[in-house]
C-alpha cells in the first residue's frame, strides 16, 4: 500500500474534529484516535510494515511505550524480528515491579516507538527513564506527527523524530 494510500486510510479512519484535551493540556479541534487504527489488525499490519524500512539499523530492542505504542510496537516487532520492551508510565508498585517489561534494554540500542506525536512529552519522560535503566537511544518512531513542535523539542534531548505520517501527510489525503 502506498504511503497516501496509508494516509488517507489513517486519515479517514482516526481523524476527529471537536474539542480535545491533550496530554500536554492543550486545547486542540482537532485529534487523531490511534485506537481506530491500532484496533484494525489489517491496516496496524500495512503501518507496521511500512515502518519497518525507517527503523534504524542498529536498534537492538523496540520499546513501545504504554498504552498505544505497546499495539504498534508488537506490530512492528512481528516485521522486523526485533525484541519488544512494554514501557509503563511508572514502574508498576507490585510484582516485577519494572518500568520497561519484555527484552532488556540495559546496554542496548533502543528504539522507542510511539503512536501519535504531539508535544513529545512523554517520549522525552520515558527516554530519560530508559536511559536511567541504561538504555542507549537516539531516535523516536511514530505513527503520526503531528507537526505541533514534539520533533524539535525532542532533538533538545537528544532524539531524533522520525515519523511515518505527519499531519501535512494527512492533510494532502
Amino acid at each position: 500500500m502506498s504511503e497516501a494510500d496509508l494516509a488517507r486510510r489513517v486519515g479517514a479512519g482516526c481523524r476527529l474534529t471537536g474539542r480535545f484535551v491533550l496530554r500536554s493540556g492543550r486545547v486542540a479541534t482537532e485529534y487523531f484516535d490511534k485506537y481506530q487504527f491500532e484496533a484494525d489488525p489489517v491496516l496496524l499490519d500495512e503501518l507496521a510494515s511500512s515502518m519497518a524500512p525507517l527503523v534504524p539499523p542498529e536498534t537492538e530492542v523496540l520499546a513501545g511505550l504504554e498504552m498505544g505504542g505497546i499495539a504498534v510496537v508488537t506490530a512492528l516487532g512481528r516485521r522486523t524480528g526485533l525484541p519488544c520492551a512494554f514501557v509503563r508510565k511508572t514502574a508498576k508498585p507490585y510484582g516485577t515491579a519494572r518500568l520497561a517489561e519484555g527484552a532488556e534494554v540495559k546496554g542496548r540500542r533502543v528504539l522507542v516507538v510511539e503512536d501519535v506525536v504531539t508535544s513529545g512529552g512523554q517520549i522525552a519522560i520515558s527516554t530519560g527513564q530508559l536511559r536511567e535503566l541504561g538504555a542507549r537511544i537516539d531516535h523516536a518512531l511514530c505513527v503520526i506527527d503531528r507537526q505541533e513542535g514534539g520533533a524539535q523539542a525532542l532533538a533538545k534531548e537528544g532524539i531524533s523524530l522520525l515519523a511515518l505520517l505527519t499531519r501535512s501527510d494527512l492533510d494532502r489525503s
